[in-house]
């Protein structure tokens, strides 16, 4: 049973399930489906893919994800980066606007699903940290950047596509420039008035409803759902205005209800194709909703499973798939507002699931007066938030090698794509980490006067003793960096006559290959030629296991001390 509930985290907490929960979990539902429709709406068209099918991949997912998941208050479904991501890996593969097109999102769903459910099962979620915080802030930033220069000419009455500047700059000059008499009036006149009153709500609507008396907690849910006032009242008005004889681009007629079970077509040439793209998406995916959910958690003094939310996100995935969806993940915004409104179980999900699968039936003739520019001007205000250029000055003060990540993140998100630009700063990351530790801090230490604690020469006021050499190396030992650390000692040693022993401190080495051992045992023959004692102290456990498998214990010129102090109390 307790294996059982470890993968179906539903039978946990719903054996507790009472009608308070409900009434908890319900309210908050109600409120999630108000402000997940006009997003889904809106980031499928980020996608490139009809509007309702953001309305698909919220259902199943949420639903997968109320029985996998560790988080009482992630929501699952379309998100804006995810969204452009999976806009770029199928216009790769087949033309917009096609049926192949909405064939290989679901595909591509798929795919995503399988890979993290393969994570998952595999305990394999540490890859993920391979995404550096620098790395991920700065595609996210450029991403969002992307996101909201597409949507600029929706604004306008455009037409311009692209997934990056070099792409889109172009075709905004060419339709600035030569295309003006195309601009529509109606079209600027509603996206730009939805911009500023979310603009408005975002900034201001609290404020106000907390001065007609409202509460704290509903006045901040209210201000977050003001997307959806916005959709319906520029429906209503392109209803009763006649906006679409106007030219103005209406989201038009579209199925009502959900459609039936849809199977991923196989096709190796499709999903070769789509395979890599899957597993960025998966990726980005899973950093993003983890974060989400371990930030929620801590709130509550919970904890969520990351292994099992790879396999609860490989299942929404998976669910998205068989229900017309495309690629989801964990939104922020969304679990905010569901942790705000009270959400107590992941029943929450469940419910606000079942409420947009009726609103398929209820509402979708409605979306048919739904302009275009409402949806573009929602993703604008929601993903100008994303943009954050300051990481790139916190880089620079903090580390050159971070900077150098995270400029190179966003200049190639921008210029050539958001796979091009995660895969250089994820390999930039991990250059940089084995050129880091490939040359690590070595520093010879002594002791602090009246203390047992060692510290750097160059640094402290420290007492040293006549014929001893103190060393500290602050890294694990491996094949890159035990070089170093043979040529950092002779070199300490040049000149010193009256030197007899080394002592090298491994309080900060948590590993020792092959290779290190090694070296270590060249250091200790040219030493010992020398007449010099090589010692070790402060060896970690797990460490000193792995060295009894070695030559090094037997051959060793010296001693082994159980701490720095102990060693020079005894060779001094």
């Amino acid at each position: 049973m307790r294996l059982t509930s470890k993968y179906f985290p539903v039978l946990n907490w719903a054996r507790d399930y009472d009608s308070e929960k409900f009434g908890d979990d319900f309210l908050a539902a109600v409120i999630v489906m108000v402000m997940l429709i006009p997003q889904s709406l809106a980031y499928a068209l980020i996608a490139g893919l009809p509007p309702e099918m953001g309305l698909y991949a919220s259902v199943g997912p949420l639903i997968a994800y109320s029985i996998f998941g560790t988080s009482r208050t992630l929501s699952v479904g379309p998100v804006a980066v995810v969204s452009l991501m999976t806009a770029a890996a199928l216009s790769k593969v087949t033309q917009p606007e096609s049926a192949d097109y909405i064939t290989a999102a679901i595909a591509l769903a798929f795919l995503s699903g399988l890979f993290l459910l393969m994570l998952g099962v595999f305990k394999l979620g540490f890859l993920a940290n391979f995404l550096s915080h620098p790395v991920v802030n700065g595609f996210i930033t450029a991403s969002a950047l992307i996101i909201a220069l597409t949507q600029l000419p929706q604004l306008l009455g455009l037409s311009v596509s692209g997934h990056n500047l070099l792409a889109l700059l172009p075709q905004l000059r060419y339709s600035f420039t030569l295309d003006r008499d195309q601009l529509n009036l109606a079209t600027i006149l509603i996206g730009f008035a939805t911009i500023g009153y979310l603009i408005w709500a975002r900034l201001w609507m609290k404020a106000m409803l907390q001065k007609f008396g409202l509460s704290e907690r509903l006045s901040n849910i209210l201000a977050r759902i003001s997307p959806i006032f916005a959709v319906v009242l520029s429906s209503v008005v392109a209803f009763y205005l006649d906006l679409g004889s106007a030219d103005v681009l209406l989201v038009g007629q579209v199925p009502v209800g959900m459609p039936g079970l849809t199977i991923p077509r196989f096709s190796l040439e499709l999903w070769l194709g789509l395979i890599t793209s899957a597993v960025f998406i998966s990726t980005i995916g899973f950093v993003e909703s983890i974060s989400v959910a371990q930030g929620l958690a801590a709130k509550n003094r919970e904890r969520v499973d990351p292994s099992q939310e790879l396999i609860a996100l490989g299942t929404a995935n998976l669910s998205a798939s068989v229900t017309g969806g495309f690629p989801v993940a964990g939104g922020f915004s969304r679990s905010v507002v569901n942790f705000d409104a009270g959400a107590a179980t992941p029943a929450a999900g469940f419910f606000a699931a079942l409420l947009i699968a009726m609103a398929t039936y209820l509402f979708m003739p409605a979306l048919a007066y739904l302009p275009k520019a409402t949806l573009a001007a929602t993703i604008v205000v929601a993903v100008w938030s994303l943009i954050d250029f300051s990481i790139v000055k916190e880089a620079w003060k903090y580390s050159k090698a971070d900077f150098l990540c995270v400029i190179t993140t966003i200049s190639l998100t921008l210029l050539v794509g958001v796979e091009i630009g995660v895969a250089s700063g994820v390999l930039l990351s991990v250059l940089m980490q084995l050129v880091k530790t490939s040359k690590p801090h070595i520093a010879v230490v002594g002791r602090v006067s009246g203390t047992e604690h060692f510290r750097n020469i160059n640094r402290h006021q420290v007492l040293t003793s006549p014929g001893i050499m103190s060393l500290r190396i602050d890294e694990s030992l491996y094949f890159s960096n035990s070089r170093y650390l043979e040529d950092f000692v002779y070199q300490a040693l040049a000149g010193n006559k009256e030197l007899k022993h080394v002592v090298l401190m491994c309080n900060a080495v948590n590993e020792i290959d092959m290779s290190a051992v090694e070296s270590l045992l060249a250091i200790n023959e040219n030493l010992r030629d020398a007449g010099i004692q090589f010692h070790l102290s402060e060896i970690k456990g797990p460490v000193m296991d792995k060295l009894e498998k070695t030559q090094l214990l037997e051959k060793l010129s010296g001693n082994i001390y159980m701490s720095q102090h102990q060693a020079i109390e005894d060779l001094a």
